[in-house]
């Protein structure tokens, strides 16, 4: 389950990226996550995703 929360779902997301997926597309395939939705509710946090350090920055 994906959080809804803004501050927990960046947490959430940059742990499993490190832990887990090699990019954004394969932890969203994984768990049936929209990414243009992740993408939009951290954005609204300051955060757009580094596809070379493969994790969402400020």
């Amino acid at each position: 389950m994906i959080p809804k929360d803004p501050a927990i779902l960046l947490s959430f997301v940059n742990m499993k990226l490190r832990d887990c997926y090699s990019s954004l597309e394969d932890l969203c395939a994984d768990l049936n996550a929209d990414s243009a939705a992740i993408t939009t509710a951290l954005s609204e946090l300051g955060y757009r995703y580094d596809a070379g350090r493969n994790q969402f920055v400020a």
